[in-house]
């Protein structure tokens, strides 16, 4: 069933047709929020009122098959709002004046699996340096498993400027970590 048809059962009532909505969507949503914003509990709070907003405002949709796009334009809107709100409200970790503490720091790991945990946590990292519409792209592909198409249909772009921030993310991430690799 298609998200054009998923939306007009929704409209009509059918709780069930909202549901599948937003399974369908909440990890594209979540990789999104994630792009915007980082990888934190902060994005799967986002993601999670993007779904909510989404699903209440469905009345408001002009055109059922565009779900994708709108559904992205509404994480946009949350993830800037967010981003503004803490700008002003936050406390760096620092002002706390207690010693951070790693809450990845596991003493009993083996040193193989701490070398695969090493690799992936500077991966991750990497990834969230990289400029905005090269980091979405790569969650996307990689980490929600779209296609091309589906990536380029989400964003409102071509396949080819998929292809090409895929390529340039690619670049820019084999430089940054071709220290692990010796």
């Amino acid at each position: 069933m298609t998200d054009a048809e998923l939306v007009c059962l929704a409209r009509g009532g059918q709780r069930a047709a909202g549901e599948q909505l937003a399974r369908r969507w909440s990890a594209r949503v979540l990789a999104m929020c994630c792009a915007r914003i980082g990888c934190s509990n902060a994005a799967e709070d986002l993601a999670q009122e993007v779904l909510f907003r989404g699903l209440r405002g469905l009345a408001a949709l002009e055109d059922p098959a565009k779900f994708g796009p709108w559904l992205r334009g509404i994480a946009l809107r949350v993830c800037g709002d967010w981003l503004r709100s803490r700008s002003t409200a936050e406390v760096p970790f620092s002002r706390l004046g207690n010693d951070p503490v790693d809450p990845l720091d596991q003493t009993e790991t083996p040193p193989e699996r701490l070398e695969d945990e090493d690799t992936r946590r500077r991966l991750l990292t990497e990834i969230h340096t990289l400029p905005e519409d090269l980091r979405e792209v790569i969650l996307l592909h990689y980490f929600d498993d779209l296609t091309y198409d589906e990536t380029a249909a989400l964003l409102g772009v071509s396949r080819a400027t998929v292809n090409a921030r895929l390529a340039k993310a690619r670049e820019l991430l084999a430089r940054r970590l071709a220290s692990l690799v010796r």
